[in-house]
């Protein structure tokens, strides 16, 4: 385990990641959401997170299970002191977001799961309202809000359309880009829709994902396949046989800075092409996968034709970044096109540091 200074080591437990935990406390019947945070070289940002969902969740019972993801830079060190007083769970490796929210659920008390990205700021009373807003939608099941940007523009990754066929036919032959606010073209971002109606979609971002905490149990939470980027697409997915119908709210509205854990555009979208073709090759027919997958790379293929040929005629830097980008996704296309790899099976240990009674 990982040294820590002495002052944090408060209810220090060992556990196994393919085990079960010990809350720190007995489980109250009076917790209405645990809400989740898993951080990854963010600490200012996750305690700016931490802040802000203590200011602004008033008419909400709730406990807060904090995953570090052995950050490097002391965001451990600031989640054991943090005003907001979270069980914080310290781990070793970095197992990635999907194993590391299902391990903090596994402690988890409350009737609902809210996972929170480290990069959001919460506003106006934005848990408060998604849980009123789940209590009224009950039979959703899964509920998620609205998010924006730091300047206030509309982030609209905060609910997506199901990948299909012609989704990826327009994306592969840009008809996306040129018509990004057509529901036609663009369906699997809803096209121009500003989010500002409620609305029943087929995927909520994890990045301020509520879901009743039985179904989450049934589902056996996040599939470990997934290191990073869509984990929830393929739990909304096997939640739709569970009678699922998500919803999201305007009203439930918070920042989402999104991508503070990974700077670099290559690797960030290796891994997302990696994870469209494990959704792919697990949620399409057998007969349609391969044509799935095959326009899965059809889509960074001919930007990186597209872009190099642009880069060609127009002498702008900008423009040969983008283009060697591409190309370089398009060269680890070995990294992606069959999707994402079996994770390791191995137990790794981590230690959970609970706040003082």
């Amino acid at each position: 385990m990982a040294t820590l200074p002495k002052l944090f080591l408060r209810r220090l437990v060992l556990i196994d990641l393919a085990g079960t935990m010990t809350p720190a406390h007995p489980a109250p019947d009076s917790i209405d959401v645990s809400i989740i945070v898993v951080s990854y070289n963010t600490r200012q940002m996750t305690a700016d997170a931490l802040t802000s969902l203590a200011s602004e969740t008033s008419a909400t019972r709730y406990e807060i299970i904090a995953v570090d993801n052995a950050s490097t830079d002391g965001s451990a060190a600031m989640l054991a002191e943090h005003p907001a007083r979270p069980q914080l769970i310290a781990l070793e490796d970095n197992i990635g977001f999907a194993r590391a929210n299902t391990l903090a659920a596994k402690s988890a008390r409350g009737r609902y799961l809210l996972l929170l990205n480290p990069d959001t700021v919460v506003r106006d009373a934005a848990i408060d309202k998604l849980v009123q807003f789940a209590r009224a939608h009950p039979k959703a099941l899964i509920w998620g809000g609205r998010t924006l940007f730091a300047d206030g523009r509309l982030n609209p990754s905060s609910c997506w359309g199901r990948m299909t066929p012609w989704n990826l036919l327009c994306r592969a032959t840009g008809l996306t880009g040129l018509f990004p606010k057509s529901e036609l073209f663009n369906g699997e971002a809803f096209g121009g829709w500003p989010r500002d109606s409620v609305r029943q979609v087929d995927i909520v971002s994890g990045c301020f994902f509520l879901i009743e905490k039985d179904l989450w149990d049934r589902l056996d939470g996040f599939d470990p396949l997934f290191f990073m980027y869509g984990e929830e697409a393929d739990l909304c997915l096997r939640a739709h046989a569970f009678g699922a119908r998500p919803m999201v709210t305007p009203e439930a509205t918070i920042v989402h800075y999104g991508g503070a854990s990974e700077r670099a555009r290559t690797d960030k979208m290796v891994r997302l092409l990696a994870a469209k073709a494990s959704l792919i090759t697990r949620h399409w027919p057998a007969a349609t996968a391969p044509l799935g997958r095959a326009l899965n790379a059809a889509w960074p293929l001919s930007r990186a034709i597209a872009t190099s040929v642009a880069a060609a005629i127009l002498n702008r830097p900008h423009v040969h970044e983008s283009a060697s980008v591409w190309r370089e996704i398009w060269a680890r296309r070995h990294e992606w096109q069959r999707g994402y790899a079996a994770p390791p099976t191995a137990p790794a240990k981590t230690a959970i540091l609970a706040p003082s009674a």
